[in-house]
């Protein structure tokens, strides 16, 4: 598995090897195990349904075996096979009730619970109530009864008086969900709303006063359902807005069919609330649910509303000012969002409050909801169901469905409230728990069953998986497993020489192993090992630690000619497993689909480039492990660019005591344009000669104003910049000298601390001239020890410290360093707290205790030192150690003392490296700035025995046909009684294959051995260990051979030395140079030609029989192939060997191959076939040599 799927299943498995949290047998993983059901998808507790379409009532669950399913409806049982309208899906508890033939869906209403059940337990869902929706029901109704949802009588137009406050109520058909309502226009457009008119919650339309614009026939209420997505309006409501002129004219056509409001003129008033009524209000709202408050005011004009709360801050992350500050929304409601809300109305004529009081209940909400157990025969466990509400919910328990006190007693079980503990659970004890926890605004239903199993160890981590990781990163191996009782990982590398854990791995408590930093030496064969109880199981993964991807030769900034071409280079060195894959980016996006940019392994190349192409290039070199990545700049010009010429004419111009303006003129840009310009200073008064960066401006500006300290005589450069580079320095300008000041700072660095036990050194960083502002640079130095009101000070110049003499021994003290000219002090300056000098503590370290952990560790503990006896920081700890003695009798030692440092506040620290079965002694002292401090008591401890050391020596003498005496001696460091010594052998062939190993074992007084039955003329491999009661130590190695058969041997040496068999080599030899000789007659009496005629002589030059009588073949190939080099000859086997003299006879004796001819001269120069082919003459006329035989008769 790849991407985000392996990465979740690596997940889960880590989880699973957590039985003692809560864990769901894996049944994907693992099949074949029981497990009871679990509710997997349920419907909401609250389904509304739409009448028109089939109700799907929705109930999975998942178990071992599969789980069978049943409902009940209203608390009775619910036979799905007696109404043939409702259906179950086959292998699910989903019911599909149909209601497509004209059925009553309020048939169906009711609260409904599924029931899924197998062999192993029982689970139940929530309760699911299903109701239709009530607008439907209305609709439908009022549709059957012929009478629609609104009146649809024709609403009176409304007069009103201008400035008056005016409410138009919509009051829209209640439906289940409510519906969401909006005022419009005849033309379906939103009516415009405003501070002056707005919409409150329950959907009214309010006006704080009204206009003449108000006045519209058009005012139109509708309500949208949204479960049946249906919109219903309101008949429309006309308004008529008139002064009071207009109101008498009109007075008498309207008096007898209109409502009249307002019987005078409307003037301006202080606000009063339309909602809510009153001065106070309270409302309830359930936490995590929304909170909706409004405060709608009337007033002319027309007031603003703003809110506070009253007992606290406003949740500002959470609140919403809606509907221009009147509604206030505050989501995701907490018990702190309780309290009191005031929401203020106000204009020019008067201020109104109204204060809501706002309680927060709570429906039932998990704190720790009961997860599911997995739990091996005779283990302990715990179900906890823990929840919180307001009012706190009642907590009750079911099991497979059946209320808790009703089911048997079983003594494994007890139930505390919100906690079911389970004490040596019984196989065939598994069941599924239901947790309910309920109060007056709901409840809340969980399942968790306790599977009660007993399984050997599983490792599901794949096997023999390669982890890849870069040298220097974290690696992660994983381990993750399954079985009950919960099993023990233990991780080895390679030989399995120790458990994995410690530095630099780190074992987890879910089975994984982390390499914190991965190096070369990490990579290798890794095994885990998974044991409980029941048995072991192990996988093997593998490491490979990888070098890094780095960019050597990074893109360089590039300014070139337009129509040129670029070449940016990208050179990387990376893992040679690892093949990276180069990315050009340009301005962090893909490079132009342009077939001018063309990219190499190592650069990338843009050819003809224009002005589009200026920006900044990155290389990326991505491999599967890593990446690196570079980036540069190319800038593209019309011209061959120079550096600019320096600015001239500089000018200082509004002259201050701190400040001057400078201008100058630029000089030529030579087509490159001034990036920016740099203004330098030189201050002929302090550093004269010497020019400072004072600051930059952009290249488009030609003057600066300067900011400048006192007591300078300053004089001004100014340098360009464009693409190519920085212009040479203008001339300087006219000196400009500021008059001095008092001090504008205090020294930086103050320090106060003590070099002996009764000083206080206060130390700082000298001011430099330029800070001082004027001449007669002073230090004002002031100290006093802290909680002491009287400061002492004393005034020094040309210093960076002072020491104060005389003080107490370790104490804080406050100090203060403070600037001071001719002109004045500096500021007021900072104070720093500092310690006076440190001295040897005066007590040592009590309790000290040591507790022996293996043989080669100690863990030592001891009580801290009081602040007073310490007289100074706190350090740390140092253990003085050292070995007494072995308690080996052979072996008395007495070591150096040796010093481990513990830094800070510690009180326990480990001893590492002990030699085994020893006698040690320690002692413990405190530390601070000044010293060590007095020993503690010392106290006397014993390692154990531990693993010995390799013999010392393995020596193999008196080899004979078949035994090896062997010889050694004991370990140097025996670290314990020996109780004796492994022997291991085993045979070498000559191919270096080893035979079976043979061991035995030695007692411990023995030093030498013989070892019989041996493989004569053989060699031997061997491996000798002492052990003690802890183990076996490391072997050391040895080799040997058994010597030769002596028979064999003496009747080699007889043949050779008997004189018949002298005389018959000599016979031999004889034989052999008679026949040389005669071939070489028969061989030249034809007279003196050169090799190359004869065989231009042959009538077939492709194939020619073998001649007897001179010994050469007729076949010749005249190829450069066959030509022996010169000075160089052809040997018997084909190889071309150098000659150490061209004359020598010496060389071509030692092959038995001379070939002369009558002159002497050496047919081999002339034709390395003709040589080849006397060879080849040669050895078929040659009798056996002298060598081969003798092993002939051998």
């Amino acid at each position: 598995m790849d991407g985000p799927t392996a990465t979740a299943t690596a997940l889960l498995l880590g989880l699973l090897a957590h039985v003692a949290s809560p864990l769901e047998v894996p049944l994907d993983l693992l099949e074949g195990l029981p497990q009871p059901p679990t509710i997997t998808h349920q419907s909401p507790k609250d389904y509304i349904v739409d009448p028109r379409e089939n109700i799907i009532v929705r109930c999975e669950a998942k178990g071992k075996p599969h789980p069978s399913f049943s409902w009940t409806r209203n608390g009775m049982h619910f036979d799905v096979d007696e109404d043939p309208k409702v259906a179950m899906k086959p292998h699910s508890g989903t019911l599909v009730i149909d209601i497509s033939g004209g059925e009553k869906a309020e048939m169906y209403e009711g609260v409904y619970q599924c029931t899924a059940r197998n062999e192993h337990g029982t689970a139940v869902s929530n309760n699911i109530a299903i109701r239709q929706s009530h607008y439907f029901s209305v609709f439908k109704d009022h549709l059957l009864k012929g009478s629609p949802l609104w009146s649809k009588e024709r609403n009176q137009p409304i007069v009103v008086q201008e400035g008056v406050a005016l409410v138009l109520e919509c009051r829209p058909p209640a439906g289940l969900p409510p519906p969401i309502v909006f005022w419009m226009d005849n033309n379906f457009q939103k009516l415009s709303q405003s501070p002056r008119v707005s919409q409150g919650l329950n959907g009214d339309l309010y006006f704080s006063n009204v206009v003449p614009s108000d006045s519209r026939s058009d005012y139109i209420c509708y309500a949208r359902f949204p479960h049946t997505q249906t919109i219903q309006q309101k008949q429309p409501i006309t308004v008529r807005v008139m002064n009071m002129d207009a109101i008498n004219e009109t007075m008498a056509a309207f008096l007898n069919d209109t409502d009249f409001f307002g019987d005078g003129p409307a003037e301006d008033r202080r606000p009063t609330f339309l909602v809510p009524q009153g001065t106070t209000s309270s409302k309830m709202v359930l936490r995590g649910h929304v909170l909706e408050m409004e405060c709608i005011a009337e007033g002319l004009p027309t007031p603003e509303v703003s809110w506070v709360k009253v007992s606290g801050e406003l949740p500002h992350n959470r609140l919403s000012l809606l509907n221009f500050h009147k509604t206030l929304r505050i989501t995701g409601v907490t018990e702190a969002d309780a309290g009191q809300y005031r929401c203020t109305a106000k204009n020019r004529l008067g201020t109104i409050h109204h204060t809501i009081t706002v309680n927060v209940k709570a429906a039932p909400y998990w704190i720790m909801a009961p997860n599911n157990l997995v739990l091996a025969p005779l283990e302990n466990g715990q179900l906890i169901c823990r929840a919180s509400g307001n009012p706190k919910p009642a907590i009750s328990w079911a099991m497979n469905g059946v209320p808790i006190h009703n089911v048997p007693h079983d003594p494994s079980r007890r139930v505390e409230d919100d906690t079911i503990m389970f004490t040596d659970v019984q196989s065939g004890s598994s069941a599924v728990y239901q947790c309910n926890a309920s109060n007056d605004h709901g409840y809340l239903l969980a399942n968790a069953f306790v599977n009660v199993l007993a399984e050997p160890p599983r490792v599901l981590t794949p096997p023999n998986k390669v982890y890849q990781v870069i040298r220097n990163k974290p690696a992660i191996l994983d381990c993750s497993s399954f079985g009950s009782p919960l099993p023990k990982i233990t991780w080895f590398k390679e030989s399995r020489s120790s458990v994995l854990d410690g530095d630099p791995y780190t074992a987890h408590d879910n089975g994984t192993l982390e390499v914190r930093t991965a190096h070369s030496s990490n990579s290798g064969k890794y095994t885990c090992v998974a044991r409980n109880s029941l048995g072991i199981s192990e996988n093997h993964v593998y490491l490979e630690v990888k070098e890094p991807t780095r960019i050597l030769k990074q893109p360089e900034y590039k300014v070139v000619l337009r129509n040129r071409d670029v070449v940016f280079e990208c050179k990387v060195t990376h893992d040679s497993s690892l093949m990276p894959t180069v990315t050009w980016l340009k301005d962090d996006d893909e490079l132009p689909d342009d077939e001018r940019f063309v990219v190499d392994v190592d650069s990338l190349t843009i050819k003809d480039v224009t002005e589009s192409d200026a920006g900044t290039y990155t290389c990326i070199m991505n491999t599967t492990l890593d990446q690196d990545s570079a980036s540069a700049k190319l800038t593209v010009v019309d011209v061959a660019s120079e550096y600019p010429d320096p600015p001239s004419d500089l000018e200082l111009t509004d002259h201050r005591s701190r400040s001057v303006q400078l201008t100058w003129t630029p000089g030529d840009d030579h087509n490159s344009p001034i990036k920016k310009f740099l203004i330098q200073y030189e201050d002929a008064l302090h550093d004269h000669g010497k020019w400072h960066n004072l600051t930059e401006v952009p290249g488009t500006k030609t003057t600066a104003h300067l900011k400048l300290s006192p007591y300078v005589h300053y004089s001004f450069r100014v340098l360009a910049l464009n693409s190519v580079g920085y212009s040479e320095p203008s001339q300087p300008s006219q000196q400009y000298k500021t008059n001095p000041a008092a001090p504008d700072e205090n020294p930086a660095g103050v320090k106060a601390t003590g070099t002996e036990h009764n000083n206080l050194v206060i130390s700082w960083k000298p001011m430099t001239a330029l800070q001082s502002n004027g001449p007669g640079l002073q230090y004002k130095v002031s100290w006093r020890q802290k909680n002491v009101d009287e400061w002492l000070s004393s005034t020094v110049a040309n210093v960076s410290k002072f020491t104060v003499s005389g003080t107490p021994t370790f104490v804080p003290y406050e100090v203060q360093v403070q600037a001071v000219n001719k002109h004045g002090a500096g500021p007021e300056p900072g104070t720093v707290v500092g310690y006076s000098g440190e001295d040897l503590p005066v007590a040592a370290p009590d309790n000290v205790q040591v507790r022996v952990v293996n043989s080669t560790l100690a863990d030592v503990h001891w009580d801290p030192v009081s602040a007073e006896s310490l007289r100074g920081h706190l350090n740390g700890y140092k253990i003085y150690y050292w070995r007494e003695r072995s308690l080996h009798k052979r072996n008395p030692h007495h070591s150096e003392q040796q010093i481990l440092t513990f830094n800070g506040n510690k009180t326990h620290g480990k001893l590492p490296g002990l030699h085994p079965y020893s006698i040690y002694n320690l002692n413990v002292r405190v530390f601070n700035g000044r010293g060590d401090g007095p020993a503690s008591s010392t106290k006397q401890f014993k390692t154990p025995e531990g693993v010995p050391g390799q013999p010392s020596f393995l020596r193999i003498t008196k080899p004979s046909l078949d035994s090896l005496n062997l010889e050694w001696g004991p370990p140097a460091h025996p670290n314990g009684l020996l109780t004796g010594y492994t022997l291991k052998y085993q045979s070498v062939n000559s191919t270096n294959d080893l035979g079976p190993v043979e061991k035995l074992k030695l007692p411990p007084n023995e030093t030498s051995m013989t070892l019989h039955n041996l493989k004569y003329s053989t060699r031997y491999k061997f491996y000798f260990s002492a052990e003690t009661v802890k183990g076996q130590g490391p072997s050391i190695s040895e080799e040997a051979v058994t010597v030769i058969d002596e028979a064999m041997a003496s009747r080699q040496v007889d043949i050779a030395t008997q004189g018949w068999f002298i005389g018959l080599m000599c016979a031999i030899a004889l034989l052999i140079l008679v026949l040389l000789i005669v071939c070489f007659i028969k061989r030249n009496k034809g007279g003196k030609y050169p090799v190359k005629e004869k065989e231009d002589a042959h009538a077939d030059p492709e194939v020619q029989p073998m001649k007897e009588d001179d010994c050469t073949f007729g076949e010749y190939s005249d190829s450069e192939d066959h030509k022996p080099l010169k000075g160089s000859r052809t040997s018997s086997n084909g190889t071309v060997k150098r000659d150490d003299s061209d004359d020598s006879l010496v060389d071509y004796g030692d092959v038995g191959d001379p070939q002369f001819n009558e002159d002497g001269s050496f047919i081999g120069q002339y034709s390395g076939k003709k040589e080849r082919d006397t060879a080849e003459c040669i050895e078929s006329s040659e009798a056996p040599s002298p060598i081969n035989a003798m092993n002939s008769f051998v």
